[in-house]
C-alpha cells in the first residue's frame, strides 16, 4: 500500500496557493512499487488521479473528487565520463536542493535554475526555464509510469516533444503518464551562460556559484515566499508573438522589451504588460497582483479559488484590450475532476 492514506484531506498545505480544498483522499508514494499498488487497488480504480509534487504550479477552483497522489520518490545517483556528469533523479527530490548539491558536488550546470520551487518531476511536465536556460537543454531521458500499460518506460529528450513550457506530458500523455525518475547531462566543458536579463551584469567570466547567488538573490528580490503569501511563482507564461504584432505594438510603446523566439517572432515578458497596464496590486477580494512582480498573483490571506480566477481573467482581459496580446496561464487550473478548470 501506500506509505500513508489520508480521507476528506485538506489540499491547503499541499499545493503553495494554499486555497482551502479537499480531496476524496490522500496518498503518500514513494517508490514505483507502491505507486503501482495505488493504481491497482480496486477502491480508487475509478477515481479521477492528480499527482502532486510539490504543488507549486497548481490552483483548485473547487474540491477535488478523487485521489490526490503525492509523489516522493527519491533518489540522487551520479555516473561521468571523461565529458559529462549523468544524474538519475527521483522525480520526488527538491529541484532547488538538488541544484545547491549539484554545486556542492562540483557539477555545474543547473545554476540558473536556482529556485525554482517544486519538485525533479514537474520539470520535464512544465519544461521549467529561467534566465536562458531550459530542463531541455539538459535533459537526457525521463522515465515515467505508464498507468495503462502498468509499466516504467522510458523516452529520450526528444521524445519528451519539449517546447515553451510544454511537453509530451501535458499532451499526448496527460493524465496516462506518472514521471517517476529524470536523467540529466552536465557537460564538463562548462560555460557561463549570463546573457539573459539581470544576469548580463556578471560578465563572461562568473562561475556557477557566482551566478546560483545572483540568481537566488534576483528571484527571492522579485517573488514573494508562498510560506507567507500563498502564490505558484509565475502565473501567466511570457506571450511569444509574431514580428509584425510586435512592430505594431513597438509604434506606440517603443520601450517595449522583447527576446528571439524564432524565426519572425518574439517573446514579450508578461510581467512588463501587465506593470505596464496598471495592475500591479490589483486585488479581487483577498486575491491581489504582487506588487513589485505583476506575473505573480497572490493569496493576500484567505483568497477563494474564485477570486483568483477572476482576477486572472481581468489582467488577460486588460492586457488583451491595451496590446492585442492574449495572455496564457502557466499554472495549471484544476476542475474536481482534475481537468482544466480556466
Amino acid at each position: 500500500m501506500p506509505v500513508s492514506v489520508i480521507f476528506d484531506a485538506n489540499l491547503a498545505e499541499h499545493h503553495t496557493f494554499g486555497v482551502s480544498v479537499r480531496s476524496r483522499a490522500l496518498v503518500v508514494v514513494d517508490s514505483v512499487a507502491s505507486l503501482q499498488r495505488t493504481y491497482q487497488t480496486a477502491d480508487w480504480k475509478a477515481l479521477p488521479k492528480l499527482i502532486v509534487g510539490g504543488g507549486s504550479n497548481l490552483l483548485f477552483t473547487e474540491d477535488f473528487d478523487g485521489l490526490v497522489i503525492l509523489n516522493r520518490i527519491l533518489g540522487r545517483q551520479v555516473s561521468e565520463t571523461d565529458a559529462a556528469f549523468y544524474l538519475h533523479l527521483g522525480a520526488g527530490e527538491n529541484w532547488h536542493d538538488v541544484v545547491s548539491w549539484s554545486l556542492d558536488q562540483e557539477m555545474p550546470g543547473l545554476e540558473n535554475l536556482a529556485l525554482i520551487p517544486g519538485t525533479v518531476g514537474a520539470a520535464p511536465v512544465q519544461n521549467i526555464g529561467a534566465y536562458g536556460v531550459e530542463l531541455s537543454d539538459l535533459c537526457e531521458y525521463v522515465d515515467y509510469w505508464d498507468c495503462e500499460a502498468e509499466e516504467v518506460v522510458r523516452l529520450t529528450a526528444e521524445q519528451c516533444r519539449f517546447g515553451y513550457r510544454e511537453s509530451v506530458f501535458k499532451g499526448d500523455l496527460k493524465g496516462r503518464a506518472v514521471v517517476v525518475a529524470v536523467g540529466l547531462k552536465l557537460p564538463k566543458a562548462w560555460r557561463p551562460n549570463t546573457g539573459y536579463g539581470p544576469l548580463a551584469e556578471l560578465g563572461e567570466d562568473a562561475n556557477a556559484r557566482s551566478i546560483f547567488d545572483a540568481v537566488c538573490r534576483i528571484r527571492a528580490s522579485k517573488l514573494p515566499d508562498p510560506n507567507q503569501q500563498g502564490n505558484a511563482g509565475s502565473f501567466f507564461k511570457n506571450p511569444i508573438i509574431s514580428d509584425a504584432l510586435f512592430t505594431q505594438i513597438q509604434r506606440e510603446h517603443p520601450e517595449i522589451p522583447s527576446y528571439p523566439a524564432g524565426p519572425e517572432h518574439k517573446k514579450v515578458p508578461a510581467g512588463w504588460l501587465i506593470d505596464r497596464a496598471g495592475l500591479k496590486g490589483h486585488r479581487i477580494g483577498d486575491a491581489a497582483v504582487h506588487t513589485e512582480q505583476a506575473l505573480v498573483l497572490v493569496n493576500q490571506d484567505k483568497a477563494t479559488p474564485d477570486q483568483i480566477t477572476s482576477l486572472a481573467r481581468h489582467v488577460v482581459d486588460t492586457v488583451s484590450q491595451q496590446y492585442g496580446i492574449e495572455l496564457e496561464p502557466e499554472v495549471r487550473i484544476l476542475n474536481a475532476k482534475g481537468g482544466a478548470g480556466w
